[in-house]
C-alpha cells in the first residue's frame, strides 16, 4: 500500500518531482566534479611530493650531522658513531613496514683520486643503488637511491652494488673532466687503494651528492676502513596527514600524552610515529623527521578539505531550501490527501515518511545521474586544463548518494510543521 502511494505520487506529480530531481542532480553534479578533480589532483601532488626523496633520517645515537665546505668534511664530534649494516633490515621490520616504500644507507668520507700521475682530493659517498635486503618472514626488499630519488637522471649506466663501478656527481664530472668508461684509482684510509671504473654521471642530484663520487656501499666501506658500517640512512614512508594529536606530539613530545592518546598516535601512520618505531626497533639509532615534504602534503590536503567542506555546506543549504519550497507547495496541493490519511489513523510522522520517501527515491536517482555526468564533465575540464584525463574517484558515488539523501531529509524537515497543523475536518470540507 505504502509503495503504491509513493509510486503514484512520483508519476502523477511529474513537474514537481522533475524540479526536485533537477535540484539534487545539480547539487550532486557540482559535488562530483569537485571531488573528482580535487581528489585526483591531490593524489597527483602527493605522488610528486613523495618523489622528492625521504621524509625520515636515521642517524647513530648521539651523532651530529657533518658540515661540508668545498671538498672538506668537518665533524663536530671527534669520535663519530656508526650503525651496523647487518641491522638495516630492522627498519622494514616495524609495525608500519608496508608504509616504508624506499630506504638507502649512506657512508661518506674523504679519499684521493689518482690518475695519470695526477692526484686530487674529493669526497666519497657510499650507498645502495638498487639492492635486495633480506627481510624476516617476508620477500626481499629491493631498494636504494634509484627508488629513493626517482627524479635522478643518469648519463651512462647505473653502477652495480656488488662491483667496483662508481658514478660521479654532476659538478664533480664537470670540474674533474673524468669521462664515462675511464678507470681511476681511489686511495682511502690507511692507503687502501682500489681501481674502479666510471660507468655513469648522476644528474639533478642534491648538493650533498653533486660534488662527490657515488660508490657501492661495500666499496666505500673498504676504502674508508669501515667494514659493515654506515653513517646515516634515509627512509621514505607513506604517511597520513598530520592532525591535532600529531602536532601536539611535535610541540610537546610523546611523553606528554596520556595512555589513550599515546596508543592512538603510535598506531596511526603519522610520520612521527613511524620515526619513533624505527628508533625503537633499530639498535643505537636516533631518528629525525624531515618535515618539509610532510608539511607541504598536509597543507595541500587541508586546503582541499576546507574547499570541499565549504562547497558541500553551501550546496546542502541551497538545495535543502529549494526542496523545502517544493514540499510546501506539494503539501498545499495534497492537503485533502493528508486530511484523509489522518482520518484513517496516520500520524504526522507516518505522513512525513511518505513525503520524504518520495523525495529520497528521486534524490538517489538524481545522485546517480549527477555522478555519471559529473565524472564526464570533470574529465573534459581536466583534458582542457591539464591536457590529460585524470583517474576516476569512485568514492564520489557513495558520497553523492549520502549528499542527496541529506538534501532530501533536511528539505522535508521544515514542511513537517505544516503537516501537523492541518486539521482533517477543515481540509476535507475545503476550508
Amino acid at each position: 500500500m505504502l509503495a503504491k502511494i509513493i509510486l503514484n505520487s512520483i508519476f502523477k506529480n511529474k513537474i514537481q518531482k522533475f524540479l526536485a530531481f533537477l535540484t539534487c542532480f545539480l547539487a550532486t553534479l557540482l559535488l562530483c566534479i569537485m571531488l573528482n578533480i580535487t581528489l585526483s589532483i591531490g593524489n597527483e601532488v602527493t605522488e610528486q611530493l613523495k618523489s622528492y626523496g625521504s621524509n625520515i633520517l636515521v642517524l647513530p645515537k648521539g651523532s651530529n650531522l657533518n658540515i661540508e665546505i668545498g671538498n672538506e668534511i668537518y665533524e663536530p664530534l671527534k669520535n663519530k658513531n656508526y650503525l651496523e649494516e647487518k641491522n638495516l633490515y630492522m627498519i622494514k621490520d616495524i609495525y608500519w613496514r608496508n608504509n616504508i616504500t624506499a630506504l638507502a644507507p649512506f657512508l661518506d668520507g674523504k679519499i684521493i683520486i689518482k690518475n695519470n700521475n695526477k692526484t686530487m682530493k674529493t669526497l666519497l659517498y657510499g650507498t645502495y643503488f638498487s639492492k635486495a635486503i633480506k627481510i624476516k618472514d617476508d620477500d626481499d626488499f629491493v631498494t636504494g637511491i634509484q627508488t629513493l630519488y626517482p627524479y635522478l637522471k643518469v648519463e651512462g649506466n647505473w653502477a652495480k652494488d656488488d662491483s667496483n663501478e662508481i658514478m660521479l656527481g654532476e659538478d664533480l664530472a664537470k670540474n674533474s673532466k673524468f669521462k664515462i668508461g675511464e678507470n681511476i684509482t681511489l686511495i682511502g684510509e690507511n692507503n687502501i687503494s682500489k681501481e674502479v671504473k666510471i660507468v655513469g654521471i648522476l644528474l639533478h642530484t642534491n648538493p650533498k651528492m653533486s660534488n662527490k663520487i657515488i660508490a657501492p656501499l661495500h666499496l666505500a666501506q673498504e676504502l674508508l676502513d669501515k667494514q659493515g658500517l654506515y653513517s646515516s640512512a634515509e627512509v621514505r614512508a607513506f604517511t597520513i596527514p598530520e592532525s591535532a594529536l600529531s602536532e601536539k606530539v611535535r610541540r610537546l613530545g610523546e611523553e606528554k600524552l596520556d595512555q589513550v592518546e599515546y596508543d592512538k598516535w603510535y598506531c596511526s601512520a603519522y610520520v612521527g610515529s613511524i620515526a619513533s618505531q624505527i628508533k625503537d626497533g633499530l639498535p643505537g639509532s636516533d631518528v629525525k623527521v624531515l618535515n618539509a615534504i610532510s608539511d607541504a602534503q598536509n597543507l595541500i590536503v587541508k586546503k582541499i578539505q576546507s574547499l570541499m567542506s565549504i562547497t558541500c555546506i553551501i550546496c546542502i543549504i541551497i538545495s535543502s531550501i529549494a526542496i523545502s519550497s517544493l514540499m510546501n507547495s506539494e503539501i498545499h496541493r495534497r492537503k485533502r490527501e493528508i486530511g484523509l490519511l489522518k482520518v484513517l489513523g496516520a500520524d504526522t510522522f507516518q505522513i512525513y515518511l511518505i513525503f520524504s520517501s518520495e523525495n529520497l527515491i528521486v534524490a538517489f536517482i538524481a545522485a546517480i545521474f549527477g555522478f555519471i555526468f559529473g565524472i564526464g564533465i570533470s574529465e573534459i575540464i581536466s583534458l582542457n586544463i591539464f591536457g590529460y584525463f585524470i583517474d576516476i574517484a569512485f568514492i564520489a558515488l557513495p558520497l553523492s548518494l549520502v549528499f542527496a539523501g541529506l538534501i532530501a531529509i533536511i528539505g522535508c524537515l521544515i514542511p513537517i510543521r505544516h503537516i501537523s497543523n492541518l486539521s482533517p475536518v477543515e481540509v476535507l470540507y475545503g476550508k
